[in-house]
C-alpha cells in the first residue's frame, strides 16, 4: 500500500452558488469519533476551498475540537491549524516505509492503536501514574486511565477563544452531565465557551476524566447522541439552511465473520444510530407541520381559534433545510480499533478520503442542479455509491 495521493484536478462543472436572492446558512456538523475525526478536517478543507465558509459549527467529542479549531480561528489560518493538531497527536506512529507493506498494515494499525493506549496521545492524553485503581477514591484520577492536561494545553494554544466567542462563527457542542445523565449544549449563541466546554464534550468514560463547569461534571456528549444535529435543527432560523452533516460511524454494514469483527460493527451501529433517526423526525415533523399550515387554512374562520386549531398552529414549519451527509467508510484493513489509532498514515488516509468525498458530493449534478425550494427538508448521501469497505 502507498501513502495517500494528492486529491485530482476535477473537470466537473464549477459548484453552484445560491443567487443573492437565495441567500442560505450554512452549517457544519461534525460527530464524535476519535482518530477518525481527520476526515472532517479534509471534509472542511474541500468545504473552504470551495468559498463554502460556514457560519455554524456544531460538534460532539473530535467532533468539538474539530469545531472549535474552526471557529477559534481567522479563514486564512483554520486549515493551518487543523492540520497542526492532526499532525501533533500523530506524531509518535510507525514510519510511513514500514506501513507501507501491505501484508502488516492491519497488524501495524493495532501495533499503533495499542501503543497509544499505553503510551498516550503527544498533545492529547497521557496514561495516568500511578493508575487509576491506585489513586485515593473519590478523587477524578481515580475514575478514569488518562490524564487529559495535555489538551487543554493544546487547545488554548490553538483556538483563539475570544475570536470564538466574538459571534463571527456560532460554536455550539454537546456533553453530559454526569450527575443527572441529561444531555446539555454549550452554545456560543447564548454563553461565552472557554476550553472547559470543548474537553467536557470529549471526556469519553472511562478513559478520560469528566470535566467540571460551574459545580456540574460533564462526560462526552456522545454518551447520549453522537451527533449535533438534532440541536442544529430544533434551533429556529429564518433563512434556509444547508447542513453538511460529517459522519465518522457508517450505519449500514456486511455481517461480521469474526468476533473482531462484531465489536467493529456494534460500535459502528452504536454512533452512528442516532444520525438517520434525527434526519427521520424531522422529516416527519416537518410534513406534519406543512400539512397543518394547509389545513388550517382551509377552515372557516369560526373554527380558527378552537384550541387544538391553536395548538396545530404553534407547530414550527422552518425554512427549507438541506442535509447532505458525508460518511467515512472504513477500509478492510481498520478495526474496532480504528477510533484510537493515531498513526501518521492513517491520519493521512482520513484526511484524503474526506477531501475526496466533499469533492465529490459539491461537484455532483444531483447537488449542483438540486431546486432550492422554500420549505421542507431534503437529504443528499452523494458517496452512498461507494458504501462498505473500500479497499
Amino acid at each position: 500500500m502507498t501513502p495517500p495521493k494528492p486529491i485530482p484536478r476535477r473537470t466537473a462543472p464549477a459548484v453552484k452558488k445560491p443567487s443573492p436572492g437565495e441567500a442560505e446558512e450554512c452549517i457544519l456538523v461534525l460527530q464524535g469519533g476519535g482518530a477518525l475525526g481527520a476526515y472532517q478536517a479534509g471534509v472542511f478543507e474541500e468545504l473552504a476551498k470551495a468559498e463554502h465558509e460556514p457560519s455554524w459549527v456544531a460538534g460532539i467529542s473530535i467532533g468539538s475540537i474539530n469545531a472549535a479549531l474552526i471557529a477559534g480561528n481567522k479563514a486564512t489560518t483554520r486549515i493551518a491549524r487543523l492540520r497542526e493538531f492532526w499532525d501533533l497527536v500523530s506524531s509518535n506512529s510507525h514510519p510511513a516505509t514500514l506501513a507501507a507493506i501491505a501484508a502488516t498494515r492491519e497488524n501495524l494499525n493495532e501495533a499503533s492503536a495499542t501503543k497509544g493506549m499505553l503510551l498516550g496521545v503527544p498533545g492529547f492524553f497521557a496514561p495516568r501514574f500511578p493508575p487509576a485503581p491506585f489513586q485515593p477514591r473519590g478523587s477524578v484520577e481515580a475514575i478514569s486511565y488518562y490524564d487529559t492536561a495535555p489538551l487543554q494545553k493544546t487547545l488554548e494554544r490553538l483556538v483563539d477563544f475570544d475570536l470564538l466567542n466574538s459571534g463571527a462563527v456560532r460554536l455550539s457542542v454537546g456533553a453530559v452531565n454526569v450527575r443527572t445523565g441529561n444531555f446539555q449544549y454549550f452554545d456560543s449563541a447564548k454563553q461565552r465557551i472557554d476550553v472547559r466546554h470543548i474537553m467536557a464534550s470529549g471526556a469519553l468514560p472511562p478513559g478520560f476524566p469528566p470535566v467540571e463547569i460551574d459545580g456540574e461534571y460533564y462526560w462526552d456528549g456522545g454518551l447520549v447522541s453522537n451527533t449535533p444535529l438534532q440541536y442544529v435543527l430544533d434551533q429556529p432560523g429564518k433563512q434556509r439552511r444547508v447542513v453538511f452533516q460529517v459522519d465518522l460511524f457508517a450505519a449500514t454494514g456486511g455481517l461480521p465473520t469474526t468476533l473482531a469483527e462484531v465489536t467493529e460493527r456494534e460500535k459502528d451501529i452504536r454512533f452512528s444510530s442516532r444520525t438517520r433517526l434525527n434526519t427521520t423526525t424531522e422529516l416527519d415533523m416537518q410534513v406534519i407541520a406543512q400539512a397543518a399550515q394547509r389545513l388550517i387554512s382551509k377552515l372557516p374562520h369560526a373554527l380558527r381559534n378552537d384550541p387544538d386549531v391553536l395548538a396545530l398552529s404553534r407547530l414550527r414549519c422552518e425554512s427549507a433545510v438541506d442535509v447532505v451527509h458525508l460518511i467515512y467508510r472504513s477500509k478492510h484493513y481498520e478495526s474496532q480499533s480504528k477510533d484510537y489509532e493515531f498513526s501518521r498514515l492513517s491520519m493521512l488516509e482520513h484526511w484524503s478520503s474526506g477531501r475526496a468525498d466533499m469533492a465529490h458530493t459539491l461537484h455532483d449534478p444531483r447537488w449542483i442542479n438540486h431546486e432550492r425550494s422554500a420549505t421542507g427538508v431534503h437529504v443528499f448521501d452523494l458517496t452512498s455509491d461507494s458504501s462498505g469497505k473500500n479497499s
